[in-house]
């Protein structure tokens, strides 16, 4: 028998304030844990994925943090895609920043509407084919999700606060539609 498969998890941290959605981890994507052991949960090593780059995933403050400790409004799981030996859970972490996002985190870097348009449409797959979607392909499809979800989960939407529904409002409500061309030929 050859190597097997293993499971990994990846939150892609995002915080919103009046200029835009923000991208906490910087342009270096997602951050990554993995493989997950067998006795965890792939949520849980989510949430200290979260706690151990000092953001409370816990919005509801059970765990002692220090006064201004940015806390997670919504943590929820939008897909999953092969990666080498492992299959990869992709979590997007809404933080609440307490002011403006690029005083505590310089490094974080806009998702804007213009993303989509500078890096273009994923690329289209056969129906039964694979699809290979590219690192900015996850976030998006992600950020699309929550804007599902501001319509059709009232928990989730009660916890988006104006910023976030203000800058998720343009983008279309939907899950998949992000292979929206044809193959050539």
């Amino acid at each position: 028998m050859g190597e097997l498969m293993t499971v990994g998890v990846e939150v892609w941290p995002l915080a919103a304030d009046d200029a835009g959605i923000w991208l906490l981890s910087g342009s270096g994507g997602p951050w990554r844990h993995g493989p997950v052991e067998a006795a965890s949960d792939v949520h849980y090593e989510a949430e200290l994925i979260l706690l151990g780059r000092g953001i409370d995933p816990d919005d509801a403050v059970f765990i002692a943090q220090p006064a201004g400790t940015p806390r997670v409004a919504v943590i929820h799981s939008t897909s999953w895609r092969p990666d080498g030996p492992s299959v990869v859970l992709s979590y997007m972490a809404v933080v609440r920043p307490g002011g403006y996002v690029r005083e505590r985190w310089p490094a974080a870097v806009s998702v804007s509407a213009a993303l989509p348009r500078a890096t273009g449409p994923a690329p289209p797959h056969a129906p039964a084919a694979v699809p290979v979607p590219r690192v900015t392909d996850v976030l998006l499809h992600g950020i699309r999700h929550l804007r599902f979800l501001l319509d059709y989960d009232a928990e989730t939407s009660a916890a988006l606060d104006a910023a976030w529904r203000r800058h998720l409002a343009p983008l279309e409500p939907a899950l998949a539609v992000m292979f929206s061309e044809r193959l050539a030929g």
